[in-house]
């Protein structure tokens, strides 16, 4: 257990992802006026908390390991997938999502002028998640957010 709680890359990781969920709070209050903590734990949005965990990972153990260890190599190729992902899979994952959404709410509203005023009007199935990726920009600040947590950590941890 001890060495768990030494191990830096770690920690820098796990501190980049908190900090990061906690900024999507505050952001989402900034646009929206409302206190939505569910931001905590919710995908997509501003910045990217995972990649700000892989660039956080890839950092600590570049700083730690060396940036010529299969251990950088591993952690930045880990980093540069995910980033792929949040941009690219997931993100038209969530486009597909809201298309789909709509097309639920246009048959719902269809089935309801069919039966014009029936008693049990049709309703509309679970939505999907919509936000599941992430915008290009909100991946590029997650990667400098969590190479900037992974730096202030080494700092403090090392100093």
């Amino acid at each position: 257990m001890h060495q768990v709680l030494e191990n830096y890359p770690l920690w820098a990781s796990i501190i980049a992802i908190a900090l990061a969920q906690f900024l999507k709070v505050l952001w989402n209050y900034a646009l929206h006026r409302v206190w939505d903590w569910n931001w905590l734990i919710n995908t997509g949005s501003m910045p990217s908390g995972h990649t700000a965990a892989v660039t956080s990972l890839a950092t600590a153990v570049g700083l730690q390991e060396g940036w010529d260890s299969p251990a950088f190599a591993i952690t930045t190729i880990l980093a540069i997938i995910v980033m792929y992902d949040a941009t690219g899979v997931r993100r038209h994952a969530g486009m597909q999502a809201q298309v789909l959404n709509r097309l639920m709410e246009d048959f719902t509203q269809l089935l309801a002028e069919i039966r014009r005023n029936k008693i049990n009007p049709p309703q509309a199935g679970v939505k999907l998640k919509e936000i599941l990726g992430h915008q290009p920009i909100e991946v590029f600040t997650g990667a400098w957010f969590g190479i900037f947590i992974s730096l202030l950590v080494y700092w403090l941890w090392f100093k």
